[in-house]
């Protein structure tokens, strides 16, 4: 047999070994009929599968596949290695997953918070016919080697290490800046106010992936984090930094948006959960079947914190925040608003195998603390249907669909398991068509183009809107930061009508997108791209019912608190 198909087999075997699934298959061949004695003692020993049996199987297979399929000299074995091994764990459940060498150290990376490359949000720019002109710095991210180097807000990048990336797509521009900590990309850049071309050589590094996107005072009084980043090493320590900033600012109450937060360390969730839980609370309870795996957590805060707290979830709100999630609502502890969650409770571990790979297979469920399984179905065992099932009835607004067994929260308010946490109060997220949203699309180039000319004084009617400077980082925007006026917008109309070839009436029909998008264009320049989420969310009908909702959060919390209190003395007493 070949040395590639020994390898496969060895790695199946290292696999088998570590996760004890051992599949039972009766080798049949067309082209080679057995005897009726052959088929009998096959099938008796298909009844007692044995590792020997399996690589035997897997060996015979391959050499088949090697020499009689139509593409068999052109196999490419990782690829196969990982389509094999993803399929069988996905007869188990849909989230224990096989990483090759190089997703294994991308899962790595995840992680740490982190990526290497020079740390700045690019955009490419297209003509009025959609062709790619070329992609430019929008913003830098503070303290990384983009802004160490002095690029800044519309920067034409005109090579990469000698190779031209005019008419690249911001894309294919973002993989060759990318790369190995430490190694030097060589940018040639166009400066948008001279039009003189620099080179600068800037040495790749650590650029953050920040758990939190944005945290700042919404409102007098009320404080928004947006814990949107995935629950990675760093989380806690940027959620505690937050809270202890907006407080200082005065904050009294918060929205804490976990939408689209897909999960991660499950240690970090509990740590955010255990700051506003009180010692003795369950935060989760997990179960499974190895050593290690089957624990119950409590909180071991003697002096939580007692922030009125709306909590803001949506279909993309899975696993680490669908726990965090689930504690505070069945403790009564915070207001659960927007949309079911996604319905992942399964925990996972990694195993390392040979040649640089990695496993992460499934050891436990979870648990809420009101017994509550968050996991969502996959009895069908179709990843399509998992993935892409609905949990809120079409054009739902202010009702969730109840999934699963009925628990109660601490107050004896119901709750219900086995398809994500419901929210408390459900409230649809905005959608547009996609041909909208295609045409919206087409609309960045305009708006691009114009803030560029503008922010660099080259419209002298909006001379209050030049941004030819470096990015001012920790900024608030505040009202009168570049507002778009009548007058602006009309000046923009006349701009996309006469460069980009729009008509009048098709600027006019999307005003409010122009004009959210225009000043978040200017909040870019001049304050970076973190700062301009902000400008998205004066838009937000989802956020801006979580603030109306935040007195109906502070009662709850006081339910919670009489409800837990009268707990801890019920115990005391027995």
């Amino acid at each position: 047999m070949k040395k590639s198909s020994t390898l496969l087999n060895g790695l199946f075997l290292s696999l088998l070994t570590i996760s004890g699934v051992y599949a039972q298959t009766q080798p049949v061949s067309a082209l080679n009929p057995k005897s009726k004695t052959d088929i009998t003692a096959a099938k008796t020993a298909a009844k007692t599968a044995t590792v020997e049996n399996i690589e035997s199987d897997v060996a015979e297979a391959l050499t088949l596949i090697e020499s009689s399929h139509v593409n068999g000299k052109k196999i490419n074995y990782n690829d196969l290695f990982k389509s094999s091994i993803d399929s069988m764990l996905h007869t188990l459940d849909p989230h224990s997953n096989y990483f090759d060498a190089k997703e294994f150290e991308q899962f790595r990376t995840d992680q740490s918070s982190k990526y290497y490359g020079i740390g700045a949000t690019i955009g490419d720019l297209s003509d009025a016919d959609g062709n790619v002109q070329a992609t430019y710095i929008k913003a830098t991210f503070e303290n990384a080697p983009a802004h160490r180097a002095g690029l800044r807000y519309g920067d034409k990048i005109v090579d990469v290490n000698g190779t031209s990336m005019l008419g690249k797509s911001f894309v294919d521009v973002r993989n060759f800046l990318r790369g190995p900590r430490g190694t030097v990309a060589k940018l040639t850049v166009e400066r948008y106010g001279t039009g003189k071309r620099e080179t600068v050589d800037i040495v790749r590094d650590a650029v953050p992936q920040p758990s939190i996107a944005e945290s700042y005072m919404i409102r007098p009084g009320v404080g928004y984090i947006a814990m949107t980043g995935g629950f990675n090493q760093t989380t806690y320590a940027e959620f505690a930094q937050a809270m202890q900033t907006l407080k200082a600012q005065g904050m009294q109450q918060l929205v804490l948006d976990l939408r689209n937060n897909g999960g991660g360390l499950v240690s970090q969730a509990y740590r955010v959960a255990n700051t506003f839980l009180g010692r003795g609370q369950t935060i989760f309870t997990q179960k499974g079947r190895i050593d290690g795996s089957a624990d119950t957590y409590r909180a071991e805060n003697a002096a939580p914190d007692t922030t009125p707290v709306v909590m803001l979830v949506n279909r993309n709100t899975a696993s680490a925040s669908e726990i965090l999630a689930g504690a505070l609502q069945d403790h009564d502890r915070a207001l659960i608003v927007g949309e079911n969650t996604f319905g992942k409770g399964l925990v996972q571990n990694p195993f390392v195998l040979e040649y640089g790979s990695m496993l992460l297979l499934t050891i436990a469920k979870y648990e809420t603390p009101s017994g509550r399984l968050i996991q969502r179905d996959y009895s069908d065992g179709s990843l399509y249907n998992y993935y892409n099932s609905q949990s809120l009835e079409p054009g739902a607004e202010t009702k969730a669909v109840p999934k699963g067994p009925e628990s109660k929260t601490d107050t004896g308010r119901k709750v219900y398991g086995g398809g994500g946490i419901n929210p408390d109060i459900a409230v649809k997220s905005q959608t547009i068509t996609t041909t909208k949203a295609r045409f919206q699309q087409k609309l960045n180039n305009p708006i691009f183009a114009y803030v560029l000319d503008l922010s660099y004084g080259r419209n002298k009617t909006f001379d209050a809107y030049k941004v030819d400077r470096p990015i001012s980082f920790e900024y608030d925007i505040k009202a009168q930061d570049f507002p778009v006026t009548d007058a602006l917008f009309q000046d923009f109309k006349k701009f996309a009508v006469a460069k980009y070839k729009f008509t009048p009436a098709q600027i006019d029909r999307e005003r409010e997108f122009i004009e959210r998008s225009l000043r978040t264009e200017f909040v870019t320049a001049a304050y970076g791209s973190t700062t301009s989420y902000q400008v998205f969310n004066e838009y937000d009908s989802q956020l801006q019912k979580a603030i109306e909702l935040l007195p109906q959060a502070k009662q709850l919390a006081i339910q919670g608190a009489r409800a837990n209190a009268l707990k801890q003395k019920t115990d005391s007493n027995r």
